[in-house]
């Protein structure tokens, strides 16, 4: 390869994207990503590993952890999945995102080689990651899932921790469509041994964890047990931490959902200081207070503007939008929601729980998987939703934005794919 945009050009044309195309990119199994791990002389083994799953809350939970390591002075690797802007965002080191001309590198070396299989992009990009992690010479690698857990690519690892955030619904077709079979399904990152950390699990899905837990020999938490946080309020746009096992903590992320996910990240902490972490107070309020600047996170209640309040958040499923339409209701304002969604997703559940009282602009972001904004528009009729059909998000915005007065709010959501078209587009201007 030549440069870094035919290596990217080639890896999405070689090898379709789920995020992108939805079912037939969709590849459970862990043999391809074996072979693939074997041909390049299992790199993760070389540093230790965290591995996150869940239905929500994995992305903000991985990055905090990894934030936290890092103000403890781990040098340490973050691969998390989708990407919103740039591709290098799934594979970072201390926060950096992999060069240019280590992508290039990468697939230069995969091509040359017979690795005996066909991965699919993720299986691919994942084996990048690790191996980068490696050649980084990282001291702990935080690694999020892709989808599921049993049978993701990532689930060839052996961590120190495994970390269960909570379970909804969410990609029904391929994890089971009972929370319970959703959630045997993520139970399958658990290991012979290696303690497990559970955010929020109740009734069966509570047993499912419990009997897994209790096949493989894994001391197993629950934070919701724990309850490491005593009290929690906000403050200036963040959530403050009191009475927790480090002291009082600032949390920069300021979503509804973010209470809960500090919980669980407070008690996978406590862990890995058993485990002989060296993680103190001080790492722990460093983490929390600068995540986002320290490991790039994005698109988690992120407020793009304060006049008018401007806000974009890539939660997308029921679970997600049960603290998303909390937080709207809680605004004080007339809203103008940008909404997009996929088309392989069941959205009347969230269509529920939107604010009637808002205006609408349906619109679908720039890949195969969006669903059309007319159709859109026509379900959220169906719960007395109006608005108008703006079939591309940039425009969608910018409509938005030029009709919210004074003292409104312009919301941006629905999908992972419509916020990052936003936020591309606020970086070309």
């Amino acid at each position: 390869m030549e440069s870094y945009d035919e290596a990217i050009e080639w890896l999405y044309a070689q090898l379709p994207m789920f995020q992108r195309v939805g079912a037939p990119a969709y590849k459970p199994g862990l043999d391809t990503a074996r072979k693939l791990d074997a041909a390049f002389s299992h790199p993760h083994r070389r540093y230790r590993t965290i591995h996150v799953a869940g239905t929500n809350g994995k992305g903000s939970t991985a990055h905090t952890i990894a934030a936290v390591l890092q103000s403890a002075g781990y040098r340490t690797g973050l691969y998390t999945s989708p990407h919103l802007v740039d591709f290098r965002e799934r594979i970072r080191v201390d926060g950096a995102m992999i060069p240019r001309d280590a992508v290039v590198d990468f697939i230069d070396r995969y091509r040359a080689m017979d690795a005996g299989c066909s991965p699919s992009f993720f299986e691919l990009t994942m084996t990048m990651a690790f191996d980068w992690f490696a050649a980084s010479s990282v001291d702990v690698a935080v690694i999020e899932t892709g989808l599921g857990g049993r049978l993701d690519s990532t689930n060839i690892i052996s961590p120190d921790l495994c970390v269960i955030t909570n379970i909804s619904f969410d990609h029904t077709a391929f994890l089971g469509d009972t929370l319970p079979a959703i959630a045997s399904e993520k139970a399958g990152i658990i290991k012979s041994g290696i303690p497990v950390v559970i955010g929020e699990a109740e009734g069966e899905v509570r047993g499912v964890f419990e009997r897994k837990a209790d096949e493989t020999g894994s001391p197993i938490v629950f934070a919701e047990d724990r309850m490491p946080v005593a009290v929690c309020r906000r403050s200036d746009n963040c959530w403050i931490y009191e009475g927790t096992p480090f002291g009082c903590v600032r949390g920069e992320l300021s979503g509804d959902c973010q209470p809960r996910n500090a919980a669980t990240v407070m008690t996978a902490l406590e862990q890995l200081q058993k485990l002989g972490y060296r993680i103190d107070d001080e790492h722990v309020r460093d983490g929390f207070a600068g995540v986002c600047g320290l490991t790039g996170l994005a698109g988690r209640w992120m407020r793009l503007s304060d006049d008018p309040i401007v806000v974009c958040d890539t939660g997308h499923n029921a679970g997600g939008w049960e603290y998303i339409s909390r937080q709207l209701a809680a605004m004080d304002c007339r809203k103008h929601l940008v909404i997009g969604f996929v088309s392989d997703k069941d959205v009347s559940h969230i269509l529920g729980m939107m604010p009637k009282d808002a205006k609408y602009y349906f619109t679908q972001a720039s890949i195969a998987r969006a669903m059309p904004a007319d159709e859109l528009a026509e379900a959220a009729a169906c719960h007395g939703l109006q608005g108008e059909i703006v079939p591309d998000v940039e425009a969608a915005y910018k409509k938005a934005l030029g009709e919210c007065a004074e003292g409104g709010m312009v919301f941006v959501g629905g999908s992972t794919f419509v916020v990052a078209d936003l936020l591309a587009s606020i970086d070309r201007v």
